[in-house]
C-alpha cells in the first residue's frame, strides 16, 4: 500500500474501518482480492512477481498491511519482499505484539517498510525507520510513504474527510472510495522531500495517483461491526480503459 486510513472505534456501527489505495507500476502482475486457493484462510490481492500481498485479512481476523518507506538512496534490490510481512502474519496464529517483536529482529534485513497488523480488535504498527513498536487500540490513524501520522498533506487532507464521514451512521464504501479517488496534488511549498525530485513528488502528492507507467492500481475498503462481520471491498483501476472492476466479499470471522 502508499496509503492508509485506520479508524478504531471511531464509528457507532464499525469497530474498525480500513481505506487504503495500492500504488504500483502498471506493468507489474497482479491478482486481484480473494480468497487463496493455496492458502485459502487469507483474503487479499496478490503481487504475481513476489507471492506476496500489500494487505490482506484472514477468516479469523486477522489483518495486516504494509507500505513502502520511500527512500531511494536506501533500495537493496537483494532485500527480501515486503509483501511475505503480510502473509507471514496471517498464516500464523500466535499473538501479533509477539510476532512483531521477532520480525524487529529481521527487519534490517528489507528495504525500508510500515507494517501495521494484529486483529480487528488490536492492532499494532512497525517500521524499520523508527524504535519502538507502537499499539493501536482507539483512534483514527493515517499512513503514507514515511512514518505513521507523518503529516503529509494527502494524509492530512483524507483523515480531515474520513473524520467528517465517520460521524454519519450511514458510511458506505463509496464514501471512502471518494476519499481514496482525490487527484489533486498538493502545493510545491507542502511537498515531502523524499528524494525523488519535485516533479515526483508532485504526482505523489495525490491521493490517487496517475501517470503514464505507474499509479494507483487498486482501492480497498475494509469494514467491520461489533459482531465480527466482515465486508471486504476491493476496486482495480484499468489505466488503459479509465474504469474500475468491483469484488466485494462479506463473512463472519470464525
Amino acid at each position: 500500500m502508499c496509503l492508509i486510513f485506520i479508524a478504531l472505534r471511531q464509528h457507532p456501527k464499525y469497530k474498525l474501518v480500513v481505506a487504503a489505495n495500492r500504488d504500483e507500476f502498471y506493468a507489474r502482475p497482479t491478482a486481484p482480492a480473494a480468497f487463496w486457493t493455496d492458502k485459502p484462510q487469507i483474503l487479499a490481492g496478490r503481487d504475481l512477481v513476489a507471492g506476496g500481498t500489500w494487505l490482506g485479512m484472514s477468516r479469523t481476523g486477522r489483518i495486516a498491511m504494509v507500505t513502502n518507506f520511500r527512500d531511494p538512496n536506501k533500495i537493496r534490490p537483494d532485500a527480501p519482499s515486503r509483501g511475505a510481512l503480510v502473509t507471514d502474519f496471517l498464516l500464523n496464529s500466535g499473538d501479533a505484539e509477539h510476532h512483531l517483536k521477532q520480525v524487529e529482529t529481521q527487519a534490517h534485513l528489507y528495504n525500508g517498510f510500515s507494517l501495521i497488523a494484529g486483529t480487528v480488535d488490536q492492532l499494532w504498527y512497525l517500521s524499520n525507520y523508527a524504535t519502538d513498536l507502537i499499539a493501536l487500540d482507539t483512534g483514527l490513524f493515517g499512513l503514507s510513504n514515511h512514518l505513521l501520522e507523518t503529516p503529509w498533506p494527502k494524509v492530512e487532507k483524507g483523515k480531515r474527510r474520513l473524520r467528517a464521514l465517520l460521524k454519519s451512521p450511514d458510511l458506505s464504501v463509496d464514501d471512502l472510495y471518494e476519499v481514496l479517488s482525490d487527484r489533486s496534488v498538493s502545493p510545491d511549498e507542502d511537498l515531502p522531500d523524499t528524494g525523488v525530485g519535485q516533479d515526483w513528488e508532485r504526482l505523489l502528492s495525490a491521493a490517487f495517483i496517475e501517470s503514464p507507467t505507474y499509479g494507483t492500481r487498486s482501492s480497498t475498503v475494509i469494514l467491520v461491526d461489533d459482531r465480527g462481520r466482515v465486508s471486504f471491498n476491493e476496486r482495480v483501476f484499468d489505466h488503459e480503459k479509465k474504469d474500475f472492476a468491483y469484488r466485494s466479499y462479506e463473512y463472519a470471522i470464525g
